[in-house]
């Protein structure tokens, strides 16, 4: 459902386009890893897996779980609910273990939210946590790194601001890139593994950037 509803309103929102390393398909049991930079990230990112065949198993904030009817269909197609800052955070890691283990793709955010500002300009990915490398570490998985860019020329910024790009949107229909990295597999101790995974996904989101126009390439002073 979710990657039906992102395929549907992504392309109207804006232009998206896709590219991918030189192995260019996702394999099963794969974690994909990207940056985070806005509230529509999810259906950029939803819309390009789709498009290269894999229908993911996203780790998402537990509170989108209570929202009214969208928790029911989360938990019918096996999302798994992150209890941030609870006892319960490290259950979610287990969770997408077994789903590595059955074969399904698994996306996680590194950076576990949205950073905190309201300029809409691209910028590199901020600091990661440490639960994708966990999850690597501990499974095997091949890990893909994700970057995108253009999504907080959509939404970004105070409330009144997000809700008029989301309204506008679709006259403005801004580019938006996503870049699939080809697949790293992450040794050594967790700091060495998740400054690894940090500099890979920067380098897919300067590999984003770089395919938009020239006047939503460059990161644009806060307001």
């Amino acid at each position: 459902m979710l990657t039906t509803i992102a395929r549907t309103v992504v392309p109207v929102l804006g232009r998206l386009t896709v590219t991918t390393g030189t192995v260019g398909t996702i394999a099963p049991g794969s974690v994909v890893a990207p940056n985070h930079t806005a509230l529509i990230d999810p259906g950029l990112v939803l819309t390009a897996l789709r498009g290269l065949g894999a229908e993911p198993v996203v780790l998402a904030t537990a509170g989108l779980w209570r929202v009214p009817f969208l928790g029911r269909f989360l938990t019918r197609e096996g999302h798994i609910p992150v209890h941030r800052g609870s006892r319960n955070a490290a259950a979610a890691l287990d969770l997408a273990s077994q789903a590595l283990a059955a074969g399904r793709v698994v996306v996680i955010y590194p950076e576990g939210g949205i950073p905190r500002r309201r300029d809409s300009g691209d910028r590199a990915p901020e600091s990661f946590r440490t639960g994708v490398a966990r999850l690597a570490l501990a499974t095997g998985a091949p890990v893909v790194p994700l970057g995108h860019a253009g999504a907080r020329r959509i939404i970004s910024g105070s409330v009144p601001k997000q809700i008029g790009g989301l309204l506008t949107a679709p006259l403005r229909r801004p580019a938006l890139h996503v870049h699939l990295a080809d697949p790293i597999h992450l040794t050594g101790d967790l700091p060495t593994a998740t400054a690894r995974l940090h500099a890979a996904v920067q380098h897919a989101w300067q590999h984003a950037v770089s395919q938009l126009p020239a006047p939503t390439s460059p990161a644009q002073p806060a307001r």
